[in-house]
Parts: structure tokens; C-alpha cells; sequence
């Protein structure tokens, strides 16, 4: 099977022989800590630290800034299932990846799992453990299960990660 990672200049695997990465993108200054898994089609932007035991999977798009906690779970099948109707065993033919975005300078606490097809907003903050169902706007801090909003984000962020004019 041939495996393709792009790495921007800079990007940091840590123990890249605990890592799986396969067909993905990893900006510039990213880093990603070990017992990550990150699949075919995901794209991490520039500056981004994925912690470790993360689960990254196809449709998921992370922009720059992004910090992903320890033990975040991605899903992309809003149906789920091992078999078709007739019991025969499913293939990739068989589903769609519904796309995830993380937009810049959203930070996602560890445990938290992140359902398909959802937009978390730019410089949002989901709790740890949270279970985000829905899109998360902008600026708001998020937790619980399902995660509902619960404050805003009162602290800008850090000046290397500013969006650009």
C-alpha cells in the first residue's frame, strides 16, 4: 500500500513509530504527539498540536492554530453500520465521509468527541469530554454531553495565530 504524508517545513512528528499517518497533510511548525492516528484526506493546518491517543479520520479539516487535547475523537459516518441490508460486510463504496472543520484557533480539550459533519468556529473552545453533535459558532465555549454553549471565549489569541487582515 503506498503511503502518502505531506509535512510542511518544520512539522514535528514525536515518536513517528508510534504514529499512524496515511494520505494526509501536516502544515508548517504542526506537532503530533504519539498514539495519533491521522487518515486518508485529513488536512492539519500550520501551527496546530495534536496531543496524544488522537483520532483524526477522513473528511476531517483542521486550520491553522488548532490545539487538539489528548484522546479527541473524530467520527465521519453518521450511519454506522458492518453490513448492508442483504448481511454482506460493508466497503468504502458502501458510505460518505461527511466533512468536520475545525476553523483557526479553536482549542478541543481531551476526551472530547467531535460527531461528523459539524464546524467548530474559529477560536471556539470545546470542554473536555464533550460530545459536540452540533456546529459550535464562533468565540463560544462549549461542554457537556451533547456540548451547549455555556460561556465566550474572553481571551484573544495568542499573537503568532492572529488571523491576517
Amino acid at each position: 500500500m503506498m503511503v502518502r504524508v505531506t509535512l510542511g517545513e518544520g512539522a514535528v512528528i514525536r515518536q513517528p513509530d508510534l504514529v499512524n499517518l496515511y494520505d494526509c497533510e501536516i502544515g508548517e511548525n504542526s506537532r503530533v504527539g504519539a498514539f495519533v492516528e491521522i487518515q486518508n484526506g485529513a488536512v492539519i493546518g500550520r501551527n496546530c498540536k495534536i496531543s496524544s491517543h488522537s483520532f483524526i479520520c477522513e473528511g476531517v479539516t483542521i486550520e491553522d492554530g488548532v490545539f487538539i487535547g489528548h484522546g479527541v475523537m473524530f467520527t465521519n459516518d453518521r450511519y454506522p453500520r458492518a453490513t448492508n441490508t442483504n448481511g454482506t460486510l460493508q466497503t468504502a463504496a458502501d458510505w460518505t465521509a461527511a466533512p468536520t472543520v475545525v476553523r483557526r484557533n479553536a482549542s478541543i480539550g481531551s476526551n472530547a468527541t467531535i460527531l461528523p459533519g459539524v464546524t467548530i468556529g474559529q477560536g471556539a473552545l470545546v470542554g473536555a469530554g464533550a460530545v459536540v453533535t452540533r456546529d459550535v459558532p464562533d468565540f463560544a465555549v462549549v461542554a457537556g454531553v451533547p456540548a451547549t454553549v455555556i460561556d465566550r471565549v474572553r481571551q484573544p489569541a495568542p499573537p503568532e495565530f492572529a488571523l491576517e487582515a
